[in-house]
């Protein structure tokens, strides 16, 4: 099969492969890999530049460190120079290792890459011998990797090869499209069912007595009575806050500052309240951006709490969940609009 169609067939399969799956970046993830090398040949004699069209499969063991198996088959040309112009053909395994740099989720990370490789080229007539040529290589790399979508990329960088055997370099620029799949999707943890609420005592006929004694027999110490000597029944407050964000920002508009303060004197009212302030987003790009979009929307928010009216830090707690809780359809502008928000509620017992 010629290479053209190899290759197409092998993209094929790699662009019908993203409807399988979910974000596949970060730790555990693992990445499929279809690439194509220009090599430039120093390394052996009399043999010309040549290319090879191969494949690999990588498994991320940390957010930014990835161990990759490759296999590449490799076609050169022997040159003219009194050797002949046989055609050479050869098979390289690799075994490498790669280092991300930027965080996960980003559109672009640049990498560093470096490990071994064993190549195996047929009807070699170089170096004084003939037959196979066998070598191992030492290999580094650099380059960048573009996640189009949460499932796909496109990879660009160059590769050096150091031959063990003569101490000379080979270099392939080299492009490559892959997909993903496992790994650094963010789960997201159910809220805890809220504790139930013990029911308080009432006096129904005026006797001084709990009518419903069975359900709370004895009043704890330091709680406070009523004037039958049962439990009082705290008056439940609460102030709920609701942040609107313009698309693809997590700047806080200067018009819900007042909202915010009001949730502010509030707990400044109640010092023993707590809250968590939650961000989200529209269904709009990677489900990864949108991760990171809702927790600095989330931190936003926070920050005016603490830093613009002083609500201590340790008594609130930022999340984000992405596009994972829409409250109303995406699909519409106006949608999408009531779905970019940070939403916290605080409730306490008046006094």
């Amino acid at each position: 099969m010629k290479l053209k169609n190899t290759l197409g067939i092998a993209i094929g399969s790699l662009v019908a492969a993203t409807s399988f799956g979910v974000l596949a970046q970060g730790q555990g993830a693992v990445e499929g890999e279809a690439f194509y090398q220009k090599n430039y040949n120093d390394s052996v004699k009399h043999v010309e530049d040549g290319r090879t069209a191969g494949a690999s499969i990588g498994y991320f063991l940390t957010d930014d460190v990835e161990l990759i198996l490759g296999y590449g088959k490799t076609n050169y040309t022997r040159s003219n120079d009194g050797t002949g112009s046989q055609k050479i053909h050869g098979d390289t395994g690799s075994l490498t290792g790669m280092y991300h740099f930027g965080t996960v989720g980003d559109a672009i990370r640049p990498y560093v890459s470096g490990g071994f490789a064993h190549q195996s080229l047929s009807n070699v007539e170089a170096d004084g011998h003939s037959g196979r040529d066998s070598s191992t290589f030492a290999t580094i790399g650099a380059g960048a990797k573009w996640y189009i979508t949460d499932n796909l990329y496109a990879r660009a960088g160059v590769d050096a090869d150091y031959k063990l055997d003569n101490g000379k370099w080979d270099y392939a620029p080299t492009i490559g499209l892959g997909v993903n799949f496992g790994g650094g999707s963010k789960k997201v943890e159910a809220a805890p069912a809220p504790a139930p609420v013990a029911e308080a005592c009432t006096d129904s006929d005026n006797d001084g007595v709990c009518d419903n004694v069975d359900k709370c027999p004895n009043t704890p110490a330091n709680v406070t009575v009523d004037a039958t000597g049962c439990p009082a029944v705290a008056e439940v407050v609460r102030v709920q806050l609701d942040v609107k964000f313009d698309f693809n920002k997590s700047v806080v508009k200067p018009n819900s500052y007042g909202d915010i303060k009001n949730l502010a004197d509030f707990m400044k009212q109640y010092p023993s309240t707590t809250t968590t302030v939650e961000g989200h987003t529209d269904s709009v790009g990677p489900d990864a951006y949108n991760q990171k979009l809702s927790e600095k929307r989330a931190n936003a928010v926070k920050d005016v709490l603490v830093k613009q009216y002083g609500v201590g830090s340790d008594r609130i707690k930022s999340v984000g969940y992405g596009e994972t809780r829409p409250v109303a359809d995406n699909k519409t502008d106006a949608g999408r609009a009531i779905n970019r928000r940070v939403e916290a509620e605080v409730e306490a017992q008046s006094k």
